[in-house]
């Protein structure tokens, strides 16, 4: 059994007879001597079963349960104690405990508790998954997309929803990092929480510290009232920091002190609050290389990055830009109250040739634009910005210079593209008719020539 299990005790010897015994039984092990030492182990990475003694120096194994509740309701906690009693036990169960075992322990009888809170844990985890899935496929995903790197994004997120373990999300400016956000938060446990988004490098420096703890009256000047912070807005449910690298260093160990002990102090306060906040932070930046040139903390990195996404650039995504595109089309016409269907073939053998170094964002623009200058019922070469106007209508064929063409009858290559931008629009056949120029008749009527509809299907 591959479960990851962190084992909690500060008796050396104890702590490396069960660290072993758990390896030996195919278990990934990590061992900690204190609370604190827990803590930072379950920021920095993900377990399957905590496993811990009751009475430590620094904080009891109570107290650990409690933290693990808070961070991570569905985590698992086996304690055991040399001090066994009814009442040790029913408040060990009382602050969340799975399970509860005496000392000396029995080491097959520890591997037995530790092997069923591991299942029960994998049960808990694919129980949240598909929920997630079946909440997607009721209201649709926001992760718009038929191209694989999309496909694989959106089966992880589908995966990672159900968890409490913050999450970094790297991609270029425009890819849609919110997005992908704000999908986790309403696929999760948290769904009905706050969702509470704030970009870093939007707020100026001096004002930081206030945005994310929040401030007290009187704490500085215009201070006039108290105001919570994003971690409190956010409380009981799912704070997202954009732009996170751009947090100044001076700020990061304060940020990494609150994320670990989930209690935050306001400015000018000298009381602290408890908050439960699942985060998610997102950079275009390369925070790997940040830490290695001293500029982000590697501690704070470390304990961001338990889990991470990649956001593909719309520029990787093929066709994906004509879906998104058609997604546009239709949303700025009927804001704007304009007969638009679609994009003309050489609109879109535009869009297709260009590199999107803006991503999504540059493809909204540029079809807002195209839709209210356009003047007929498809969005025209013409409409579009002159950088895309002046790429040629169709990309070059792919093949080498003393490469024969393939000669193929023109219905051969009509069928060929037809079915092909249907592949690329996931089977959407109204979509597919209006990237085509064509009715939807039409385009039936071919594909019931063909074979390709489904019994029934055909207008």
């Amino acid at each position: 059994m591959d479960a990851r299990v962190l084992v909690v005790e500060d008796d050396e010897a104890m702590r490396s007879l069960v660290l072993e015994d758990l390896a030996e039984r195919g278990m990934v092990v990590r061992g900690c001597a204190n609370l604190h030492d827990a803590l930072s182990a379950m920021a920095a990475d993900i377990y399957d079963v905590v496993v811990s003694d009751l009475n430590m120096p620094g904080g009891t194994g109570l107290e650990l349960c409690q933290r693990v509740r808070e961070r991570d309701p569905q985590l698992p906690v086996i304690l055991f104690t040399a001090f066994g009693s009814l009442d040790a036990a029913i408040g060990a169960i009382r602050n969340g405990a799975y399970d509860f075992l005496t000392k000396p322990v029995e080491l097959d009888q520890l591997a037995l508790a530790v092997e069923r809170a591991a299942s029960l844990r994998a049960l808990r985890s694919e129980v949240a998954t598909l929920r997630a899935a079946v909440r997607q496929g009721r209201r649709g995903s926001r992760i718009e997309g038929t191209s694989a790197p999309m496909l694989r994004l959106r089966e992880t997120i589908t995966q990672l929803a159900g968890t409490q373990a913050t999450v970094l999300v790297h991609g270029e400016s425009g890819t849609g990092k919110e997005l992908v956000a704000r999908e986790l938060h309403e696929l999760g446990p948290r769904a009905a929480g706050p969702f509470v988004a704030e970009n870093i490098a939007a707020i100026p420096p001096q004002l930081l510290e206030s945005a994310l703890f929040g401030h007290v009256k009187g704490a500085f000047t215009g201070a006039s009232a108290k105001r919570d912070g994003l971690l409190l807005r956010a409380h009981g449910g799912t704070l997202l920091l954009d732009e996170v690298g751009e947090l100044p260093l001076e700020l990061q160990p304060k940020l990494l002190r609150v994320l670990e002990e989930r209690r935050v102090r306001p400015v000018g306060s000298d009381q602290e609050v408890a908050f439960d906040v699942r985060l998610i932070a997102a950079t275009h930046r390369d925070l790997a290389a940040a830490v290695d040139a001293g500029t982000f903390r590697r501690d704070l990195y470390y304990r961001l990055a338990v889990l991470e996404l990649e956001v593909p650039p719309l520029r990787e995504r093929g066709r994906d830009v004509l879906l998104l595109a058609q997604t546009f089309i239709d949303q700025f016409a009927k804001e704007s109250g304009r007969p638009i269907r679609g994009l003309h073939p050489e609109a879109a053998a535009r869009l297709l040739a260009w590199g999107w170094p803006g991503n999504v964002r540059e493809l909204r623009n540029v079809i807002e634009h195209a839709v209210l200058v356009c003047r007929g019922t498809e969005v025209a070469p013409a409409d579009l910005p002159d950088r895309l106007r002046a790429l040629p209508a169709a990309p070059p064929p792919l093949r080498s210079a003393d490469a024969e063409p393939e000669l193929l009858p023109l219905d051969v290559i009509e069928k060929r593209h037809i079915l092909g931008v249907l592949r690329a629009l996931g089977g959407n056949k109204a979509q597919a008719a209006r990237v085509l120029g064509v009715g939807r008749k039409t385009l039936y009527r071919k594909l019931e020539l063909w074979g390709e509809l489904a019994p029934g299907e055909a207008e």
